[in-house]
């Protein structure tokens, strides 16, 4: 088994999540008392947090990085960045360990694609649904992407940050979540991405008009696919 490398604390409740998602796969998939193999280095998210409001995504390419390097000291054969956001900084982290990131974009539209789905609806943080460095990535594979208005983009944004990744969870949020849902599926959208690795924590199947893709666990999934199969050397995947 490959040991998978993350770089949690973005903030620490999805990291929980993508901790409990990659050991109950590998158990499932294992039996007995199997566990995944993890190195795991969670930074202050305070830190980040502040670099983002400040726009200095250098600075936080960096604390990312250096978690990144330690994840790889620990052991790592591969790394996971575990938020969608901070993938603004994926090119920063790939350079500065020597082996594979896996982009959380890619795992969503390998989702995508089995799901049949060519036109997605895009739910994160405000840079996550304005900027192109996620919806791109998406368009290298053949997916579509469609992102709320305005005013929408603010809530969703909002209820990330003054709710979510401070362990809140309000139903009027996810009513109001559902009817952003409903826009977007007005809007041609045929299956709705989770890009933010908090939104599973207010949204699930059963509250949506549409499909869901759960970015983390998306990402979640395909590292342990990595971590167990035998036919990849690591070293390959990198790109």
């Amino acid at each position: 088994m490959r040991t998978i490398g993350m770089v949690g604390g973005l903030s620490w409740y999805s990291t929980v999540e993508y901790y409990r998602v990659v050991n109950e796969e590998v158990q499932r998939r294992l039996g007995g008392h199997s566990s995944a193999s993890v190195a795991l280095h969670a930074v202050d998210f305070a830190e980040v947090r502040a670099a983002q409001v400040r726009g200095d995504w250098a600075g936080a390419g960096r604390i990312l990085g250096d978690a990144a390097r330690r994840c790889e000291a620990g052991g790592a054969d591969f790394v996971l960045i575990c938020s969608n956001l901070m993938h603004k900084v994926y090119d920063d982290v790939a350079a500065a360990v020597d082996v594979p990131v896996l982009h959380i974009a890619d795992a969503v539209a390998a989702e995508a694609q089995r799901l049949g789905t060519r036109q997605v609806g895009l739910l994160g943080t405000r840079w996550v649904m304005e900027e192109t460095f996620y919806s791109d990535r998406l368009a290298g594979h053949g997916i579509g992407v469609t992102v709320p208005g305005e005013q929408d983009r603010e809530l969703v944004d909002r209820v990330v940050f003054d709710e979510l990744t401070q362990g809140l969870v309000k139903d009027a949020s996810r009513r109001r979540y559902v009817e952003v849902i409903e826009g977007l599926a007005a809007e041609g959208a045929e299956a709705v991405v989770l890009a933010c690795t908090e939104i599973e924590l207010l949204i699930s199947a059963s509250d949506s008009p549409l499909p869901l893709i759960d970015s983390m666990r998306a990402h979640a999934v395909q590292a342990v696919d990595l971590a167990l199969d035998s036919t990849v050397t690591t070293a390959a995947s990198h790109h």
